[in-house]
């Protein structure tokens, strides 16, 4: 496998806005063209919102998904793959023609091929099905590409069939980390006045992304899947308050 320039954005995204997300993504993807990216990996989910989908009704999720390949996200991925000549994953919730909803990752690629992952294991919402195929498939760069959305990635034995399917790079979209967890010992919330200060006091904020609420969980395992099965893993996850809902008025930090 040639060497290829990669890059990982993680960046805030609005709940719901897809348009406004597919925006975001757009300027990313532009200015890493600039750098001479070859394969870009955005988050989870960060085309519709990842973290209130848990709080949507079924008439919500429908209403926000879209079918992959002809829906205008994908449409709207694969033109700016050919545009800037690079290989974009990015995340939304799916609708298939018999109604069935996923937490779907789309990799559009610049010679007009679409490859998507339907996460194996989607517990955000009782409306969403998890998907029962790995993704493994060949890229316009010379190697083969395997994608694992979040979760997936905790269980070894999806990483290794993976690998066994030849993958050679591993694209691990992820919405986690800052967030409530039943184990005290892995992840913690994100202190909210950190966030809202960051631009005062980015250190500070830097200090508790890059800890054991964040990165430092994290570390203790993804390396090794990466490690253990001989792959290049390129690890992209969301920063957001996305559990926002205005009607509710609830809200939560998640990064």
């Amino acid at each position: 496998m040639r060497n290829i320039r990669v890059a990982s954005v993680q960046f805030e995204h609005d709940p719901g806005d897809k348009h406004g997300n597919l925006e975001k993504i757009r300027a990313f993807v532009e200015k890493a063209a600039h750098h001479g990216v070859e394969m870009i990996a955005f988050p989870e989910c960060c085309i519709t919102g990842y973290w209130f989908l848990r709080h949507l009704s079924r008439k919500d999720l429908v209403a926000l998904a879209e079918p992959v390949f002809g829906g205008p996200s994908s449409r709207t991925l694969v033109s700016l793959s050919k545009k800037y000549d690079m290989t974009i994953g990015s995340g939304l919730v799916e609708i298939t023609e018999d109604g069935t909803l996923y937490n779907t990752y789309v990799v559009a690629m610049p010679n007009g091929d679409c490859q998507r992952h339907r996460k194996l294991h989607c517990f955000v919402s009782e409306h969403m099905a998890s998907g029962s195929a790995f993704t493994v498939f060949d890229t316009p760069h010379g190697c083969r590409v395997g994608v694992l959305t979040c979760y997936d990635n905790n269980i070894g034995e999806n990483v290794r069939i993976t690998a066994l399917n030849g993958a050679e790079i591993l694209l691990a979209p992820h919405q986690t980390g800052g967030c409530k967890s039943k184990d005290p010992h892995t992840m913690g919330p994100i202190d909210r006045a950190l966030w809202d200060n960051r631009h005062m006091n980015p250190e500070a904020i830097e200090k508790e992304l890059r800890g054991p609420k964040g990165r430092e969980w994290l570390m203790r395992w993804l390396p090794a899947r990466a490690h253990d099965n001989g792959m290049f893993l390129i690890f992209s996850n969301g920063v957001d308050t996305g559990a926002y809902l205005p009607k509710h008025g609830r809200q939560e930090m998640i990064l």
